[in-house]
C-alpha cells in the first residue's frame, strides 16, 4: 500500500538550507523534555547538573535566556514532559542570571511548570545546587514572592491535600519554604494551612475552637482533623471511617495501617487508577483480593471503566506494563508474591483495547518497521514486558491511531508488509510481526524499502532489540537520501528494546533523528513529541 503525498508543511525538506541541523535550541528542547542533551532518549534517569545543560549555558551567554523561557513554557503548555525536572532545572539557573527580564520570566513561568509541592522543593533545591556557579544569592525578594504565590493561588481544599501527601522531598518541607518566604496568606483557609503547617493541629485548635468560621475554614479544618486523628489511631474501623469520610489516600497513612485487609478495601474505592494498578500484586499477595469475592469484582468493573480509565489518561501501553508485573507473580525485589487472579488478568487486557481511545494521534504518516532478524523473546530492559510483545503494542497504538500507517517485519534481505487490522488481538499482532526468517539486523532496510516504492513517509519508527545496523548502507544516510528523493523532512526514531545505549542517531547529528534505549511510558511521549516537531 503507498501511501499517498500529504501537504504538510512543518516536515518540508524545502523549509529552510538545513531542516536536519543541530542547534543549541535543538539541544535545549532535548534537554527540556527528557534531560539530556543527546539524540538518546535512556529510561533510566540521571542526575541533572551544569555538564548536562551545555546549550542551555551557551544560549544565556548569548543573551537569549528569554528564549529559553519561552521554550520550557511552550512544552509546559504543548508538549509532553516526560520528566519535570530539567524544565525546573532551566528555570533554576535562568532565575539567578544578570538580567532582570531573563530572572521574571524565568519566576513567572514557574506557575506552569510547578504542578506539585515536589516540583516546588525541587525547583529550590536546584537553586541552592546552581547558586555558587552563578554567584548571587537564593531567598531574595523575587523567590519569596515567587514561592508566596505558589501557595496562596491553591484552592484551600487542594492545598491541604498537598501539604498533608507530600510533606518533604529533597532536604526542603513546606514549613521551610513558608519560613524562608516570608508568605503572608491570601486568605482565611490558607491561613489556617499555614498555621496548621507551622505550629501544628494543637495550635490550630486552640486558634480556631471558639472563632466563628467559614464554610471553607470549616471544611478544611474537618480535612486536617481527619488526617491528624488517622496518625494516632490503632483502631481499625476508625481508620477505614475515616478514610471513607474524608477520601484519605495512602500516603496520609501510618506503615502498620497498611497490613489491615479493612483498610486496604476502604482505600480501593477512592484510589486513582495509576494507583491502584500499582497496587494489585500487594493487594493480592495480602488477601485483600480473594478469588471470587465482591472486592475482586469491584476492581474488575473499576479497570475495565471506560469512564475511569479515559479520566486517568491511561496509555496501552501503562494497562500492558502493569498486567506483565501483575503475571509475574512476585515484586521487583521479589519478596512478595502472589498468585495471579485470573479474572484480574482478563480485566487489564479488556482495559489494554479500551485505552486505544486515550491515545491522541499526531496526524502524521508513519512506517513502523519490526526487526525479527535478533530473537524477540527478551525482556524490554527494566520491565516485565517482553521485547516482542512489547513492539507489538506499539505497533498497535500507532496502526489504530494514525490514519496513514505502513507496518514492516523486516529482516537479512526481506521487508515484509503486514497488515494490521482494527479487530486483531495483540498475540495476533505478536504472530504476525514474528512470522519471517531471522538474519542479521540492518536498520536501513525499511527506508530503502520506502524510497523504493515511492512512500511518502513523515516518521520512520523501528523497533529491534539493539538498534544497529551490520548492512552495506548506513541508516542515517538512507534517510538523508529519502527527504531528497521525497521532498519530505522525514525522522527517524530506532528503539532498542533491549539496549543500554544507542549511538547511531547521535553520531548522524541530525535533528530529525533519535535513538531510545529501552521502553516506556516516557520514551512514547518522546515518539509523540518529535512526530509533532516540540523536540
Amino acid at each position: 500500500k503507498l501511501l499517498g503525498a500529504n501537504n504538510n508543511d512543518q516536515n518540508s525538506a524545502t523549509d529552510g538550507e538545513h531542516p536536519w541541523e543541530v542547534t543549541d535550541i535543538t539541544r535545549l528542547r532535548r534537554f527540556l523534555c527528557y534531560g539530556s542533551e543527546m539524540a538518546i532518549y535512556d529510561t533510566k534517569e540521571h542526575r541533572l547538573g551544569m555538564e548536562s545543560a551545555l546549550a542551555l549555558l551557551s544560549l544565556l551567554q548569548e543573551g537569549r535566556g528569554c528564549e529559553v523561557v519561552e521554550e520550557v513554557k511552550r512544552l509546559a503548555q504543548k508538549g509532553k514532559q516526560v520528566r519535570a525536572n530539567p524544565s525546573l532545572f532551566a528555570l533554576a539557573v535562568c532565575s539567578q542570571h544578570a538580567d532582570l527580564t531573563i530572572r521574571q520570566g524565568a519566576f513567572r513561568a514557574l506557575r506552569d511548570v510547578c504542578q506539585a509541592p515536589e516540583h516546588l522543593f525541587t525547583f529550590v533545591q536546584y537553586k541552592k545546587e546552581v547558586k555558587d556557579g552563578m554567584r548571587c544569592g537564593i531567598w531574595g525578594r523575587a523567590l519569596r514572592k515567587a514561592v508566596s504565590s505558589w501557595y496562596n493561588e491553591q484552592d484551600a481544599m487542594s492545598l491541604a491535600i498537598a501539604v498533608t501527601k507530600c510533606k518533604t522531598r529533597g532536604g526542603w518541607s513546606h514549613q521551610d519554604l513558608l519560613r524562608l518566604s516570608h508568605t503572608k496568606p491570601a486568605n482565611e483557609a490558607i491561613t489556617l494551612i499555614s498555621k496548621y503547617t507551622m505550629k501544628g493541629w494543637k495550635e490550630v485548635q486552640v486558634a480556631y475552637s471558639d472563632k466563628e468560621n467559614s464554610e471553607e475554614v470549616v471544611k478544611v479544618l474537618s480535612y486536617l482533623g481527619a488526617v491528624e486523628k488517622v496518625k494516632h489511631s490503632a483502631d481499625e474501623m476508625e481508620v477505614t471511617h475515616l478514610i471513607e469520610e474524608h477520601q484519605l489516600e495512602q500516603e496520609q497513612l501510618l506503615t502498620d495501617h497498611l497490613k489491615s485487609k479493612e483498610v486496604w478495601k476502604a482505600l480501593l474505592k477512592e484510589m486513582p487508577m495509576a494507583s491502584l494498578l500499582r497496587a494489585l500484586g500487594k493487594m493480592t499477595a495480602d488477601q485483600v483480593l480473594v478469588p471470587g469475592s465482591s472486592d475482586v469484582a469491584a476492581v474488575c468493573e473499576r479497570i475495565q471503566s471506560e469512564a475511569s480509565l479515559m479520566k486517568a489518561k491511561l496509555h496501552p501501553f501503562s494497562i500492558l506494563t502493569a498486567s506483565e508485573n501483575y503475571k509475574r507473580g512476585q515484586g521487583n525485589r521479589g519478596k512478595l508474591k502472589w498468585e495471579p487472579n485470573v479474572e484480574i488478568l482478563k480485566a487489564l487486557d479488556c482495559a489494554f483495547y479500551k485505552c486505544f481511545k486515550n491515545v491522541e494521534p499526531t496526524g502524521k504518516r508513519f512506517v513502523v518497521a519490526v526487526d525479527v532478524s535478533t530473537s524477540l523473546s527478551s525482556t524490554v530492559q527494566r520491565t516485565s514486558v517482553g521485547t516482542a510483545v512489547a513492539a507489538a503494542a506499539m505497533t498497535m497504538v500507532i496502526a489504530r491511531t494514525e490514519a496513514e500507517t505502513q507496518v514492516l517485519a523486516y529482516s537479512e534481505g526481506a521487508v515484509v508488509p503486514c497488515t494490521i487490522s482494527a479487530d486483531m488481538s495483540l498475540r495476533e499482532v505478536t504472530a504476525e510481526l514474528v512470522k519471517i526468517p531471522s538474519g542479521y539486523t540492518d536498520c536501513a532496510l525499511p527506508i530503502l524499502w520506502a524510497s523504493e516504492k515511492g512512500v511518502a513517509v513523515d516518521m520512520f519508527i523501528i523497533f529491534t532489540n539493539s538498534a544497529c545496523w551490520h548492512g552495506k548502507a548506513n541508516p542515517a544516510e538512507c534517510l538523508r537520501m529519502h527527504r531528497h528523493k521525497t521532498g519530505i523532512f522525514s525522522k527517524l526514531i530506532l528503539c532498542g528494546l533491549t539496549s543500554k545505549g544507542n549511538s547511531i542517531a547521535e553520531a548522524a547529528e541530525d535533528r530529525g533523528m533519535l535513538d531510545i534505549s529501552g521502553l516506556d511510558l516516557g520514551a512514547v511521549d518522546v515518539i509523540h513529541n518529535l512526530a509533532l516537531d516540540l523536540i
